[in-house]
């Protein structure tokens, strides 16, 4: 694979799935022969491009960028998914308009536009206003705030405002709002009890003109709705909530259900409010992240120190952090040492001492001691971003039952008028029953035709969880991939740096007479100490371990291949392998070699002028948690395989140590292939997982029908994994199958609440069991309870730590 471009490179399309798919789409039917494929970091060519093709993707590339700008919009008010429906629905139409992306849960509209003129943009922010969703464009950094429509009308305009008009309607919206004892939010509450009070008086007042003033304030008061309905409906949106409940009201009305009409559009806008407030709640995990970096960093200048925003930091910039403070960007330590807290991303219930040299990640705060940092990733590539990155596109990857629900959602609306439309007409017309009557159920079936609860009853349940995970330390790629994880039976593992510690300890000492093991193992790490090699480092980490003190070496030097020799006080010492070193152990020895290298150890043998006055093995261990995480794995009915490219000998030693069954001697095109036969064993059911460590597994991790990366500070564990445990520990892996199941539960229970409630008002308003004002209030339980059972999610494994 090689890059054609990066996203970071081509500013114009960025994070834009919709943009970056049209330019693969592009690219391949430019080049026809090529395969192309994106993913988070850019665009990629299977095989090399030579000159003429390299062209040809360069102006391809430069169509694109030229093409199309993004801009984007804070938009609040929108409460489920079929909130975001009726925006990209409205929008996609518009002229101009390339692509749409729409964010519940960060408030936000990105729109690719052809014409980014500043009328453009003012059409696209009236447009969401005239819907019902409050819009401001936001600026860009280095651009000017976006202009207003007071700034940039022309000042001979009739129709201009002048400042004096828009100073006194400012003062006039200020002091109205001042006098309100309401918040903003519940305008439309109020609005409806008190047309509804108005007409109540009216009615109390002249009681000749009651039937007519109930009937005049209930309509008012569904005016907003209506309204709302009409634009909708103008955009492209017709079955819309709005619609059914404005028709519900001027049916009740014309039948003289006036006051019922009035409580029906009360208990809608107490409903929606709810909703509202419950989705708040849902956005408040991926708010609470945005909030962590800090706005300004102290950078380190000759001389002392400068205040700057995080985003003008670069790569080596050194900044200071004092106690109590947050860590602007991610880095590592270059002087001092402090108790650094890093629970935002790994969810670590206590501060970690980091001295010089530990990684640190933006958003972390120092506790103790003030530190300086050496800048290793700048703003808007820290690992803090990346996270709040996968939030957010989380919303991309869809559930498979999100993307069915909503699906079933926009053929349910049209089926339930119809519905309701054959009620009012087949009794009065086939069997002579009361119009009047039929008209009243009609109406009722009508208003539980809204698909709101049955739309949020799976983005509810994933947003809650994928908050939850971000908490104790799991990064999730999506609905999809939180649904699937909890569906695994069959889970494989890599070997080394997964199920093992990844690095070779000191297993056991065997000494010749006359020798002890600390005697043994001091010469042998004094040796050591003048490579770098995996085994050297553990051999001197044991003996630090035992606080030997090391002997002075002379002469010391690397045998190729072999080992290392050394002067101690004039005699020659040599460590390494006996067949390296042309030395062939006898008797007890030879056995103890033969054993320790069978058992799946490295063996090598300490010689004093040819002489071996000890041994030792090495091997990687198992991590401290891998049994009792495989044991749980095992009780949640999925079987764990270990794949490794060990020889056979070290495989099986591992697995028997752990339990599970294995496959050795793999190279890394040999674990795809295992991959797919676990797929296709017909004794295994379910789709299968691969767990690594990101680095030299990401192929596998790919192939998989879920990949899951151990240890989240690379980029490309977390480009190549679907899931990723940042803390680097077996039982997250548990932890991440027990809150996809969870989810899936819940998601379960959302769908059965919705269609239950439905199920039984559906026959209920037929029947004529229940009216109006219950049916809307069945609609509004059932969203309300949707989410309240949602966010129980942002409670589960409490335990975990």
């Amino acid at each position: 694979m090689s890059f054609i471009a990066k996203w970071e490179d081509v500013p114009a399309i960025g994070n834009c799935a919709q943009c970056q798919t049209a330019l693969v789409d592009a690219l391949r039917t430019a080049l026809p022969n090529q395969q192309f494929e994106s993913d988070g970091q850019g665009v990629k060519s299977q095989h090399p491009l030579d000159a003429g093709a390299s062209a040809v993707a360069n102006d391809v590339l430069s169509t694109h960028a030229k093409h199309v700008s993004h801009y984007h919009w804070q938009v609040s008010g929108m409460d489920c998914g079929s909130c975001v429906a009726k925006i990209e629905t409205a929008l996609g139409k518009t002229a101009g308009v390339t692509c749409v992306d729409v964010s519940m849960m960060r408030e936000t509209v990105t729109l690719g536009l052809d014409d980014g003129t500043p009328e453009t943009r003012n059409t696209v922010t009236q447009t969401l206003n005239k819907l019902g969703y409050p819009a401001q464009e936001k600026s860009i950094k280095g651009d000017k705030a976006p202009a207003t429509k007071d700034c940039c009308a022309d000042k001979s305009s009739t129709d201009a405002p002048t400042n004096a008009d828009a100073h006194d309607d400012a003062t006039g919206q200020s002091l109205m709002r001042r006098l309100t004892p309401w918040s903003s939010e519940n305008d439309e509450i109020a609005f409806a009890v008190l047309c509804l009070v108005v007409g109540g008086l009216v009615g109390a007042v002249i009681p000749a003109a009651a039937p007519y003033a109930i009937s005049v304030a209930s309509v008012l008061a569904a005016v907003p709705v209506m309204k709302k309905a009409f634009r909708l409906a103008q955009s492209g949106a017709v079955f819309s909530i709005e619609l059914l409940m404005s028709v519900a009201v001027l049916g009740a009305v014309a039948i003289g259900e006036s006051l019922e009409a009035g409580m029906v559009v009360v208990l809608f806008a107490i409903g929606e409010r709810l909703e509202g407030v419950a989705a708040g709640q849902a956005r408040k995990g991926v708010k609470s992240l945005m909030k962590l970096t800090p706005e300004q960093a102290r950078r380190v200048v000759q001389g002392g120190f400068e205040d700057i925003t995080p985003g003008d930091l670069v790569l080596d910039d050194i900044v200071e952090v004092r106690p109590g403070e947050r860590v602007p960007v991610d880095g590592v330590v270059d002087k001092g040492a402090a108790e650094i807290d890093n629970s935002h991303l790994t969810g670590e219930s206590v501060p970690v001492y980091s001295e010089v040299g530990a990684e640190v990640f933006a958003g972390a705060i120092v506790t103790d001691r003030p530190v300086q940092i050496r800048v290793t990733r700048a703003a808007g590539q820290t690992m803090l971003d990346r996270v709040i990155e996968l939030v957010e596109q989380s919303e991309k990857h869809k559930a498979p039952v999100e993307r069915f629900v909503a699906k079933f959602a926009r053929i349910y609306t049209p089926i339930i008028m119809a519905l309701a439309a054959l009620t009012v007409v087949i009794p009065p017309v086939l069997f002579g029953q009361a119009w009047e009557e039929w008209i009243y159920r009609g109406l009722a079936l009508l208003l539980i035709g809204c698909p709101c609860a049955l739309v949020i009853s799976t983005p509810a349940a994933v947003t809650s969880a994928l908050a939850r995970a971000t908490k104790i330390g799991l990064l999730v790629k999506g609905g999809a991939a939180l649904e699937l994880i909890g569906a695994v039976r069959t889970m494989a593992f890599d070997k080394t740096g997964t199920l093992t510690e990844g690095k070779p300890k000191l297993a056991a000492i065997k000494t010749a007479d006359g020798y002890g093991e600390n005697g043994v193992l001091t010469i042998a790490a004094a040796l050591e100490t003048v490579t770098s090699h995996p085994l050297a480092r553990a051999v001197v980490a044991a003996a630090k371990s035992r606080n030997l003190d090391l002997p002075v070496i002379e002469d010391a030097r690397t045998i190729a291949g072999a080992g290392v020799e050394g002067r101690i006080d004039g005699t020659l010492y040599r460590v390494g392998a006996a067949k390296r070193l042309d030395v062939t152990p006898d008797g007890e020895t030879a056995k103890w070699l033969s054993d320790q290298e069978e058992d799946g150890s490295t063996a090598v043998i300490v010689l004093k002028e040819n002489q071996i006055i000890g041994a030792l093995a090495l091997r990687d261990t198992a991590r401290s948690d891998a049994k009792s995480a495989l044991a749980e794995l095992n009780s949640l009915n999925i079987t764990p395989v270990m794949l490794t490219g060990d020889a056979n000998r070290v495989g099986k030693r591992m697995a028997a140590d752990l339990g599970i069954d294995y496959r050795a001697e793999l190279l890394p095109e040999d674990k795809l292939n295992v991959l797919a036969d676990l797929r296709d064993d017909p004794k295994r059911s379910g789709p299968v997982a691969m767990v690594g460590d990101g680095i030299n597994d990401a192929p596998a991790l790919k192939s998989a029908d879920v990949g899951i990366a151990i240890g989240g500070g690379t980029d490309i564990a977390l480009e190549a994994a679907d899931a990723v445990a940042v803390r680097d520990r077996l039982g997250d892996v548990v932890n991440l199958v027990k809150l996809s199941r969870a989810t899936r539960r819940v998601i379960r229970e959302n769908i059965t609440i919705a269609l239950g409630l439905k199920a039984v008002f559906l026959v209920t308003s037929i029947t004529g069991l229940t009216g109006l004002w219950l049916a809307v209030l069945a609609d509004t339980g059932a969203t309300v309870l949707v989410t309240i059972n949602s966010l129980r999610l942002l409670m589960a494994l409490r335990g975990s730590k």
